[in-house]
Order: structure tokens, then sequence, then C-alpha cells
């Protein structure tokens, strides 16, 4: 299984769309990574998140977005879903497309949002090619080849979704949330399944993470880990992604060491990983 991270920012991005702080100047003269929002594809066909960033994903790292036929969405924060694109999903827009039919999948915001930011252009014929699926938490639902398992998440939106991904290989993604929730970890340990990968909202980074924050940094990172070792779903042998950073937060190479020496790998726009 490859999972590739197209983006791995925060909602601004970094450099930050409207910002003139020192590190994004640095970004914008190329003595830091730029990092778009974000966007994760495992496979070919599986896909979480689609943000406004998806053409430059597509341009920059050689991505075939109509080979998706799964989408989960998050939540309907703007830099997790654009539904705005998907009214180029066919028609003269495109040829020769891999997957017929793009199955969509999140909360009733993601729906409602889908429809809003796409009735005044999407043509008929368009719609046809996307399908809507209303995702709730604990109650799972086949994707393809994967079970996938919405779980709550600890944020801002109306009903955030997380995702355990079970297949060949079993990925739990955890952005954009703070701590896990209780019911969330409880039913993790009820399902008993052991994750190869967990993606971790790492958007404070260095920053210690407020009791109640709807993001996690490292300090977190490493208390959700700890329980999730606990209950077995995780091991030494789990590799812990982080992601979803802040300009704010900073993730020079010196701080990203720092979540290296903590056992983390730190992902960058287009950042391949082989499970």
């Amino acid at each position: 299984m490859q999972l590739l991270y197209l983006g791995t920012g925060a909602a601004e991005g970094i450099p930050a769309l409207f910002c003139g702080c020192d590190y994004c100047r640095r970004a914008r003269e190329g003595k830091e990574p730029v990092r778009s929002r974000a966007q994760l594809l495992i496979g070919e066909e599986l896909c979480i998140d689609f943000p406004p960033d998806a053409f430059f994903h597509a341009a920059n790292f050689g991505v075939e977005l109509s080979a998706i036929s799964h989408l989960l969405v998050t939540h309907a924060h703007m830099d997790h879903f654009d539904p705005s694109a998907f009214i180029l999903r066919g028609y003269k827009y495109a040829a020769g497309m891999k997957a017929p039919v793009l199955h969509i999948y999140g909360n009733r915001e993601v729906l409602e949002v889908f429809e809003e930011g796409t009735r005044r252009e999407m043509k008929p014929a368009v719609r046809e090619t996307v399908s809507l699926h209303l995702a709730r938490a604990f109650e799972p639902f086949s994707c393809g080849k994967y079970t996938v398992h919405p779980l709550k998440a600890q944020h801002s939106s109306s009903d955030p979704l997380l995702y355990f991904i079970e297949g060949e290989k079993n990925v739990l993604h955890l952005t954009d949330t703070g701590t896990l929730p209780t019911d969330s970890s409880d039913y993790l340990r009820a399902l008993g399944k052991r994750c190869d990968v967990i993606n971790f909202d790492c958007t404070f980074l260095l920053s210690p993470t407020e009791k109640g924050a709807r993001h996690m940094g490292l300090d977190e990172n490493l208390r959700v880990l700890s329980y999730l070792k606990e209950m077995g779903a995780a091991d030494e042998k789990t590799v812990c992604v982080v992601t979803h950073f802040s300009h704010n937060a900073r993730p020079t190479k010196e701080a990203l060491s720092e979540a290296r020496k903590l056992g983390f790998l730190p992902a960058y726009d287009g950042m391949r990983l082989n499970i």
C-alpha cells in the first residue's frame, strides 16, 4: 500500500496567503518548504479530503484525480473540502476519466456544502458522475476494497469525522482533531485492530496543546499514542506520521527534528510512504 501526502499544511498553508511574518517570507523566498492544504491519497482510488490545492497537487505530483473513485471527507472546512472543483468532472472539461463515478462520503454538512458549491455551474451530465453518501460516526461502510470506520473528532465543525481504514494494511487518520474523544477511543478498543500507520494532527508542533483544543501538538500526539498502544491499536512497528502544520508553529528542520527524536515521521508535500 502506498500513501501519498499531497498537502501537509493547515488552513492558511505555508506561506500563509496574507501573512508577512519572517517564516512565511522565507517560504516565499524558497528557504522553507511550501506546505499546501491537507490531502492524502491511498493507492490511486482512495482519497481523504479535497482542498482548494487539488489542482496544484495533481500538476506537481503527477496525480490523476480522475482515478479516485472514493473520497472520504473529514469535515466541511474550506481547507479540507472544495466542492467547486467537481463541476469540471466530466462534459467537455474531462475526457478518458479512469473512474466513471466518484463516491463522496461525509457528514450532513459536507453534503450540504457540496450542493451549495456546485448548484450554479454543475451540468446534469457531470452531476451523474458523482454519488454522495452520508457518513456517521461509528457506522462502518465498504469503500472499494476497504472497510471504513468513521470516528468522532474534537473540532469546531458540525460532526467532524476521523477515519480508521481497514484493509490489507490499517490506517488511522487523525486530522483535524484535538485529543481523541472517549467514545472514539472506546470504539477503537472494541474493534481490536492494530494500526500500521497513524496520521496525527500536529498543527501546534512544539507549542503546548491547551485543554479542549481542536488541534494537537507533539505533546498531545504522545498522549494519544500512549493510550493507543495501551489498548493494542499501536505498537513499536506502527508508523506514526505528523502532518497539518501551521505557519505559526514554524515547522523548521530543527523543530521537525524534535518530532523525529520522539519517534514521529514528519510529512512533507509529495511524501510517499510504502507500507
